[in-house]
Formats: structure tokens, sequence, C-alpha cells
């Protein structure tokens, strides 16, 4: 992803780590059926994205869900759900006002179900506009939109620490008029996996110097092999850098909101990152996590895992699995925690080839 740069002290950075803005909308009176955010027109989002500083680059989509590559990353968007997910120095929060207007006045939802605002630590937070340059300033313009957030930090305070801004259980109305719901209507599960220090040799496929398009980068590194049989839509920039979206082929049960996967990479040695994220729902993320780190061969490893009440994952008690696991290879967890949110159960861990 680089599409944008920072200048500073006369040498070159780039951000790889994402902010992550999910959102699930419902309606009031509960009657969803003629709900929809894909009827947004693609020029309402082109001018979303301009709020951000981004744009979009590619699309693909099926009967269950729209995949967009952007010049920073992701969008996906299916019948409720929302993912907006940004590297860089982009400002997704800023788009929270716009976006709640065009639901309403498009899709036909009038209340928020269910947000969850995260994202790793930034390794130059100083490059960041404001609010991104703290958390706590990310979640003072988060509760001008829900009065009932809340915010955690897992991890270390100040190194490989994860950040989530969430709904808080509670039953008043926010300054949104956003009812919060307990039960969530569709089986939901999020596997993220962070990662920093790649190895760099396999750092160097994601350059154009070492591959000619985003199909080889995706061939020869073994990114089509982690989750086989979806639709890929690949992007290799110039002169490095690397995202991708894969969907699910059409007429494959699932649910309404659709399965998806993506994969975004900084490769320069100084400021490796690769992120890797998934809804597909397993007994257990075991064989995938691993597949993810014999890929991209990283030193350090953030892992989230969400599961809602309705999750196949969570029934088969996948949620609590990272507990049992103390190491992938080399990768050796050094913490483990545990939060149960509003609709969600949450499960954190952090790995390292280093001591903590």
């Amino acid at each position: 992803m680089m599409a944008e740069t920072e200048i500073s002290n006369n040498s070159q950075y780039f951000e790889g780590v994402e902010k992550l803005l999910e959102i699930w909308f419902t309606r009031s009176d509960g009657n969803v059926k003629q709900c929809d955010l894909r009827k947004i027109p693609r020029q309402k989002w082109d001018n979303l994205l301009k709020i951000v500083h981004c744009e979009i680059i590619s699309f693909v989509s099926n009967d269950k869900i729209d995949a967009y590559l952007l010049s920073e990353s992701s969008m996906f968007i299916s019948k409720r759900r929302f993912i907006l997910k940004t590297c860089g120095n982009t400002t997704p929060l800023q788009c929270l006002e716009p976006l709640l207007l065009l639901v309403k006045q498009y899709a036909g939802f009038n209340e928020v179900e269910d947000v969850f605002y995260s994202h790793k630590n930034f390794k130059r937070p100083d490059l960041q506009k404001n609010p991104y340059r703290s958390f706590e300033q990310e979640v003072t313009f988060l509760d001008n939109f829900f009065e009932d957030g809340i915010a955690y930090c897992m991890g270390g305070a100040t190194k490989d620490s994860w950040y989530l801004y969430t709904i808080n259980p509670a039953t008043k109305n926010n300054k949104n008029h956003c009812r919060l719901l307990n039960n969530p209507v569709d089986p939901d599960q999020t596997l993220e996996v962070l990662m920093t220090d790649l190895d760099p040799k396999i750092m160097q496929i994601f350059t154009r110097v070492e591959s000619s398009s985003a199909a080889e980068a995706t061939q020869n590194s073994g990114i089509a092999k982690i989750i086989p049989n979806m639709v890929i839509d690949d992007y290799l920039f110039e002169p490095c850098g690397y995202s991708m979206n894969g969907i699910s082929k059409n007429g494959e049960p699932e649910p309404p909101s659709g399965y998806y996967m993506t994969i975004h990479i900084t490769p320069e040695p100084e400021f490796s990152y690769v992120s890797f994220e998934t809804n597909i729902p397993q007994a257990s993320y075991k064989d995938i996590i691993s597949r993810v780190i014999d890929t991209f061969r990283p030193g350090n490893v953030v892992l989230t895992v969400f599961t809602n009440k309705t999750s196949a994952t969570a029934a088969a008690g996948c949620t609590r699995e990272l507990e049992k696991i103390a190491s992938f290879g080399e990768l050796r967890r050094h913490e483990v925690q545990y939060c149960h949110l509003k609709n969600y159960d949450l499960s954190f861990a952090f790995y390292s080839k280093f001591p903590s």
C-alpha cells in the first residue's frame, strides 16, 4: 500500500498499520427485508472515500458482498455490515457522519446494531493526523457519535498493543438514535493476524523488482493457498506494496453478510507490516494461522478472534482456543487475554520470536 508516503527527517516512512472500522446496521421495527447497504450508489462511496483520503482501485462482488480494493487497503459492503480498513495517514472516522446519513437515505436502516473501531499501535503516531495521534483522542471523537462506547487496550501499553472501541452493554439511545440490540441475527466471527518484522526475502516478492504483476506475487508467495477456492482481486503497487481481497464464489452457502479475506503488505524492511483478516468460520483457526505465519515468517504477531453467540466457530469452542496454543513454530506466546463484549467474545494473543 504505497499510494502515499510520509516524509520525515529526510527519510521516507509509510504506516502499514490499518485503522479498522466495522458497523452493523438494523431498523427499530426489525423489518430489514428491503434494507441493503449495497443500494448506496457507487458515486456516493467515491465521495465518502475522498473524506478518508483514499480511492477505489478495483472491485469484485458476489450475491452477498461487494469488495472494494482501495489505494489504502479495503472496504467491504454487505446487506447490513460496513467494513472500512485503511492504512497510511487516512482519516476513516471523518466519514462517520456522512455515512450515517447515506445509510438512512439509501439503505433504509435507521439504527446501529454494533460498532467496532480497532488498530494495532502505530509505529509513528507523530505522523498521523488528529485525532489519530493517540487512542484517547480517537475515543473522544467516537464518543461524539456513541454515548455508550467503551475502550480497551490489549497487550503492552507501549509496544505491540492493540486498541478497540466498541459498544457498552446499555439500553438507552445514543446520539444518533441507535438503539443497542443484544441479539445478533447473523452468525459472525473474525480472525485478524497482524504481523511485523517480516522475512526480508518474502517481502521482496511484493516489489516490482521481484514480481511483474500482482498475480505473480499472489502465486509465488503462496497467498492463494491460505484459503483456497476464493475469487481473488489483487494489486501490486509501484514500486512496492501489495493488497488483495478474496470473496466466496457465487452459490456457496453463507450468511447474508458474506465471507471474505483480505491481506495488505508494506514490505520495506525498516517498517515491514502484513495484515490478514477473514470471517470464514472454522472449528479451529490453528491451521489458517499456521499457514499465514508460514507464508510471511513474521517476528511478531498480534492475533484477535471475535465470535458472537450464533457463530459456528464459537459453538466449536474456538473462542478461547489461543489459550491452548503456546507456540507457532519459533513464535512463542507472551500474552493472552479474553474479553466478553456486548454481543461478542474476544480473544487476544501476542506471539514473538523475541523476548517480551
